[in-house]
């Protein structure tokens, strides 16, 4: 709780710092309007730039969601291995003496 508690109040003081920041990003000095005129990094978008990158998010969280569930099948396939090895180091005759 202690922790919850920390890491709530040093979020909360950071985002209080730097709201000033991103409130003065808003309105250039002078008063003039947004220089870029309201493009970004990438440019102009259109119907089409909207539309493929919403095709590449349909196909990209699926691809996503298998590659990660590819992973912890083999993670599991490891785990499941290493504790069979274990079982089995375990009940041969050689390893269950003492001196």
């Amino acid at each position: 709780m202690r922790r919850l508690l920390l890491a709530f109040s040093v979020t909360v003081l950071w985002l209080a710092l730097m709201a000033p920041t991103a409130l003065a990003a808003l309105s250039p000095p002078g008063g003039e309007s947004n220089p870029t005129g309201g493009q970004g990094l990438y440019g102009e978008t259109d119907d089409k730039v909207v539309t493929n990158a919403g095709f590449i998010l349909i196909a990209g969280f699926p691809l996503l969601v298998a590659g990660l569930s590819l992973l912890q099948w083999r993670l599991e396939k490891r785990k499941d291995a290493r504790k069979a090895a274990e079982k089995a180091r375990r009940t041969r005759a050689e390893w269950t003496g003492g001196w």
